[in-house]
């Protein structure tokens, strides 16, 4: 059970470094999680879960799929109250155990949805297709608040016109029973065999939303009082931006919960530790940069997974031309040599980054492909190991040399250059991690210089790449796939969030292979991904560096717990052992 998936402090200060800017020898290697826990003891009749949502802000009291824009409400959401319509395998491929099944059929650029007879929500109403038809027509509503009607949904036939008012139905939606909804797409991709991939997950109960106007749904009773779902549980009061609990929903499609019910409560992160310590909840997805403290804890394990996300060191390449809507290189920036790209990369130890900086939850990277999706992650390409030496050999070899003396090579035309690096002051450890970069950098002879001496806020950080600012050459970032490892949101020229700006024939062709209906070969996919990484770790638009863990942090009263892609644990076996948690 992870739902997480599918979304989007102990510090270390200088001391961790040698003199010359490197690492001393790591002490501790990449940590190996289980992804379920088992404790002794027998199982008591009903108990409340009390579960720690961290958070550094409190709920903003939307729980709804909807109009939810806050993770901590969406966590809640979907592992709790509207699950939704799909379950998913250790790949996050819709598989047919959940509330619905999705049949495809590429050809027609149709996908059938068939969702089980004789369900009902927590309110005991019937759950019928129409249910799952409702939120189209509130998403595409010229009313609708919220911030889910992007581009998923704007490839439903007919759904624009509806949007735009030219017609009072979406043509793209054909209902063919009360169970079976028939959904035609302009474009149709393998993506669609992953969640999150293309095809809307979302349920809402349609004789509530009936009687409310969409322009009021944000702030009406379903969203913030009393949410009616279809998921374990339903919700019995809320204490706004603290607090929500929870009663068994015995209506729920897989079985009433064995707990008689949860209460949710918002934990600043930087006391989330001592709580569970404390024995004052059972489940909590504790700091991961607080590692060190608590993973001897007596009281309760931490499990993981590997999550859907990726850290990189980006470059920029150029702009983006409006007009066009397409990236639009820029020839003279000295970064469109690969041997420079290359040699950066090799200048590093990303290894050791992940050891001293994160305690081994985040790990090196090997492409830009998260190493979750095991179907197309291509585990046999070594990525890039520390090896100063070759970074070195690399920049000599295409020209780069120092000239004059400085300490700094010059590029294959004898000029001097210094490339400008926009990173962000996300943490304590934020300053001696970025320094290390640019240090490592600048022991191969490569002049790295933080933008402007200093680094920047997440607002400012995420402004200069939207707005396509041109003060920098090198940025770090991390993207998180959600449930479709299709790269091509991320690095098409057509691309917005392609913030290196970087276009390429090859890269193109590349990544039309695994949108192609050749794709919906299992072993031609797996080649097409493999290709694209290949390539993309050859040219290095982006060097890929750390994957990470996602880690829960489970109570020892609590009889099983699994975090597993694809296990099929759900929230409604769990079982506790006492009355409260254990201290």
């Amino acid at each position: 059970m992870n739902h997480s998936v599918l979304r989007k402090a102990a510090i270390l200060g200088l001391a961790a470094f040698t003199l010359a800017g490197t690492f001393s020898p790591a002490v501790n290697a990449q940590v190996s999680l289980e992804t379920s826990v088992d404790n002794e003891g027998t199982p008591i009749q009903g108990g409340t879960l009390k579960i720690a949502a961290v958070a550094g802000e409190p709920f903003s009291g939307a729980f709804s799929s909807l109009v939810a824009d806050q993770s901590t409400d969406l966590s809640v959401v979907e592992g709790y109250i509207n699950t939704g319509l799909f379950e998913y395998d250790e790949n996050l491929q819709i598989k047919d155990t959940g509330l619905a099944s999705a049949k495809l059929d590429p050809e027609n650029k149709k996908v059938t949805i068939t969702i089980r007879k004789d369900q009902k929500w927590s309110d005991g109403q019937p759950l019928t297709i129409d249910d799952v038809i409702a939120p189209y027509y509130i998403i595409a509503n010229k009313d609708y608040t919220g911030i889910r009607y992007g581009d998923d949904f704007k490839n439903v036939v007919g759904i624009e016109d509806y949007h735009d008012g030219k017609s009072d139905t979406i043509s793209g939606l054909k209902k063919i029973d009360d169970y079976t909804l028939e959904i035609s797409y302009k474009t149709f991709s393998a993506s669609m065999k992953q969640v999150g991939g293309g095809i809307s997950p979302y349920v809402e109960p349609k004789h509530i939303y009936d009687k409310i106007a969409i322009k009021d749904i944000a702030d009406s009773d379903q969203v913030r009082v009393n949410p009616v779902g279809m998921g374990p549980f339903r919700v019995k009061s809320i204490t706004p931006g603290e607090a929500i609990v929870l009663e068994s929903n015995e209506y729920y499609f897989k079985g009433k919960p064995k707990v008689d019910g949860a209460v949710i409560e918002v934990v600043n992160p930087s006391t989330a530790v001592a709580e569970m310590k404390a024995g004052n909840y059972d489940l909590a997805e504790l700091p991961t940069d607080a590692y060190d403290t608590f993973k001897d804890a007596s009281n309760f394990k931490t499990i993981g997974t590997v999550e859907n996300t990726y850290s990189y060191i980006g470059f920029k390449f150029g702009s983006w031309n409006k007009d066009k809507e397409e990236v639009e290189m820029d020839p003279s920036k000295v970064i469109q040599n690969k041997a420079l790209r290359q040699a950066m990369a090799y200048a590093f130890d990303a290894d050791a980054v992940g050891q001293r900086f994160f305690s081994g939850l985040r790990f090196r990277a090997n492409t830009l492909i998260p190493s979750l999706f095991k179907s197309v992650h291509a585990s046999d390409l070594p990525g890039f190991t520390y090896d100063p030496e070759k970074s070195k050999q690399i920049l000599a070899d295409a020209g780069f040399v120092d000239k004059d003396g400085d300490g700094f090579i010059e590029d294959p035309n004898g000029k001097p250059f210094t490339l400008k690096f926009l990173a962000r002051s996300s943490s304590d450890i934020a300053e001696p991690l970025w320094s290390y970069f640019v240090d490592s950098w600048k022991q191969v002879g490569i002049n790295v210089e933080l933008l402007d001496g200093r680094l920047y806020d997440f607002n400012s950080y995420a402004d200069m790449l939207r707005s396509d600012d041109q003060s920098f050459d090198v940025f770090e970032g991390a993207w998180g796939t959600g449930g479709d490892p299709n790269p091509t949101g991320f690095y098409s020229k057509k691309a917005p969030f392609n913030y290196e700006r970087w276009a390429d024939d090859k890269n193109e062709e590349l990544l039309d292979a695994l949108s192609s209906d050749k794709a919906f070969d299992e072993a031609y996919r797996k080649e097409a991904f493999h290709a694209w990484q290949a390539y993309t770790n050859e040219e290095l638009p982006a060097i890929p560096y750390l994957y990470r863990y996602g880690i829960r942090s489970v109570n020892n009263r609590v009889k099983h717990y699994d975090v597993a892609n694809g296990s099929s644990f759900g929230i409604e076996q769990l079982e506790l052992t006492a009355d409260e948690p254990i201290k």
